[in-house]
């Protein structure tokens, strides 16, 4: 401990936190984080609000400083030359992180910490340079959700400490609230402006997407029923925070097709939301003569997507049509080829070029022309990593194949990333023209009722049987973003499998990842953390005061970790 001398319990305690996290209690040792987004709706709040106590007090001995809610400086105004240089000597500056965790108790990342203001004085810090320093934090918390945003400071040096820095600290955090929902309701009702501005001209079904808006119209409401409704507002969620106008389609669960126009609303520079156009297409799906699609060898799924998926590469087959599946990486692109390729042609020879492989452009090349010779048909996956050269190669290969010098007329496809088109624009000015068409293969959070069926397959395919899936844990896999689509699921389940080889896999069994559904993109130090708390709580069946205790963090803390992370236990 940094005295022996009685402190504040609140002090105490965060001593003991730091002592568990490992601080050094001499120097600081923040994490610095660059590429940092200064353009929130925390920033803009708090920009004019700091503008005008910082004028107040230029060549003052006092520092402001405004921190997201992982403790990163975003800002820091105010202070006289000698402060500043003592700042920046403990690294208490724009991108460093002064969380509770990295530089022990002090007024940014204890009041993250408790979830309260507070005013950290001199000896009370953790580590010693910063016993030179006095800081009152005050957390701003957004004033319609409730989450918490990030932490107003004001810092001086410990010898000019006084009770009213807390309270200047706390005003300062209030007024930065209040801008924010002036500036909500400023860019809400930019959005509806346009929302029923598109309602009036089209008629027609349409959804308003902001940051805590979520508006569909009427006519929407009438012609979806609720689970196409669910399934509208799922297809959304690649919308959000687009600057750009885009169109997609949504397949949904009756078999309608929808056609989602996304246009996004400003207040000047900021994004308000979007407003997105809903048209219905209805065309006919070609089955079987038993009126279904076929069951495909080596692929799972039932939903109405992925059947309108697989329907489309066997037309394209059934044509003849040399064909481009694109879609995310892990979305099982080149396995719905395969599978297609066995239904269509089961005697037929099928080749596999990958164009990530590190053979050179001549190897590529001889290696597909002796296929193609040979009379297999051809795959070329990751086409969208092909160079120039190659593309060149290829264009000329591909046309001799077309026009018959080159065995017999072959069935050749592409497998590629959504959205690229390689290092060369000959990929789509040479190459592309021999391939009509294009069909996209959704990703697994656009069909997640076919979850469980993908589960049992691929537990099937790997060889591990006499494993089955509680209804809890799929209800729980169903649940999840699946940031890498099928490739991701196999992973988890053979993760899975490796730890409970029969019996039934239940909600307990699956790793940390899986017991949070949030849909943000973590980072490494998020995915530790969000990690380290479900393993506390399942070491502590659930008891959350146990597992704060047994984190070095407290009870707010580790409530607020699980709102933030979706952690379900």
């Amino acid at each position: 401990m940094p005295t022996d001398l009685p402190v504040r319990n609140t002090i105490r305690m965060s001593w003991q936190r730091s002592q568990a996290s490992l601080v050094d209690a001499d120097q600081p040792a923040p994490s610095y984080f660059a590429g940092i987004d200064y353009d929130t709706t925390l920033t803009r709040a708090a920009r004019p609000v700091i503008d005008a106590l910082s004028s107040e007090l230029t060549n003052e001995p006092v520092c402001i400083i405004l921190t997201d809610a992982k403790g990163v400086v975003l800002d820091r105004r105010g202070g006289d030359r000698t402060l500043i240089r003592r700042l920046d000597s403990v690294d208490l500056a724009p991108g460093f992180r002064y969380a509770e965790s990295e530089v022990g108790t002090n007024g940014i990342g204890t009041a993250l910490e408790v979830g309260g203001p507070i005013l950290v004085l001199g000896e009370e810090h953790y580590t010693g340079v910063l016993r030179g320093f006095a800081c009152a934090g005050a957390p701003i918390a957004h004033p319609v959700t409730g989450g918490l945003l990030g932490v107003l400071d004001i810092t001086t040096q410990a010898k000019n400490s006084n009770a009213v820095l807390l309270s200047f600290a706390k005003l300062a955090a209030r007024r930065i609230q209040e801008r924010i929902v002036e500036e909500a309701n400023a860019l809400d009702q930019a959005l509806l402006s346009d929302y029923y501005a598109v309602c009036r001209h089209t008629g027609g079904s349409v959804i308003a997407l902001g940051d805590e808006v979520f508006m569909i119209n009427s006519h929407a409401q009438q012609h979806f029923d609720s689970t196409d409704q669910a399934a509208l507002i799922d297809r959304t969620r690649d919308a959000r925070g687009g600057t750009k106008p885009v169109t997609f389609i949504a397949d949904l669960p009756s078999g309608t097709i929808a056609r989602l126009a996304y246009n996004p609303t400003f207040l000047g520079d900021t994004l308000a939301g979007g407003v997105i156009q809903i048209k219905e297409q209805r065309p006919g799906l070609r089955t079987t003569s038993e009126g279904r699609v076929p069951a495909l060898p080596g692929v799972a799924g039932t939903s109405a997507l992925w059947r309108h998926t697989i329907q489309e590469v066997l037309d394209a087959t059934a044509r003849a049509e040399w064909l481009v599946a694109e879609g995310e990486s892990g979305v099982g692109k080149l396995t719905l080829l395969r599978s297609v390729h066995d239904y269509t042609s089961p005697n037929g020879r099928l080749a596999i070029v990958d164009a990530a492989d590190p053979a050179s452009a001549d190897e590529l090349l001889s290696r597909a022309g002796n296929e193609l010779e040979s009379g297999a048909d051809l795959i070329i996956q990751h086409a969208h990593l092909l160079s120039g050269e190659t593309i060149e190669g290829l264009t000329e290969l591909l046309q001799g194949a077309r026009d018959g010098s080159i065995g017999r007329d072959p069935w050749v496809a592409l497998t590629m990333l959504t959205g690229q088109t390689g290092g060369s624009e000959q990929l789509g000015t040479q190459l592309l023209h021999f391939f009509p068409r294009t069909v996209a293969v959704p990703p697994l959070r656009h069909h997640l009722e076919d979850v469980p069926a993908l589960a049992r397959h691929l537990l099937s395919r790997a060889g591990i049987t006499g494993v089955t899936m509680s209804p809890a844990a799929t209800n729980q896999l169903m649940r999840l973003p699946w940031a890498g689509n099928v490739t991701h699921l196999r992973r988890v389940l053979t993760e899975v499998a490796r730890r409970r080889r029969s019996g039934v896999i239940e909600l307990d069994d699956l790793p940390a990842e899986c017991h949070a559904t949030t849909r943000r993109h973590l980072t490494r130090m998020e995915a530790l953390e969000r990690d380290a708390v479900v393993g506390a709580l399942a070491a502590h069946n659930g008891d959350k005061t146990a597992a704060a205790a047994a984190l070095g963090m407290s009870r707010a803390t580790i409530y607020r970790k699980i709102r933030d992370y979706g952690i379900v236990s």
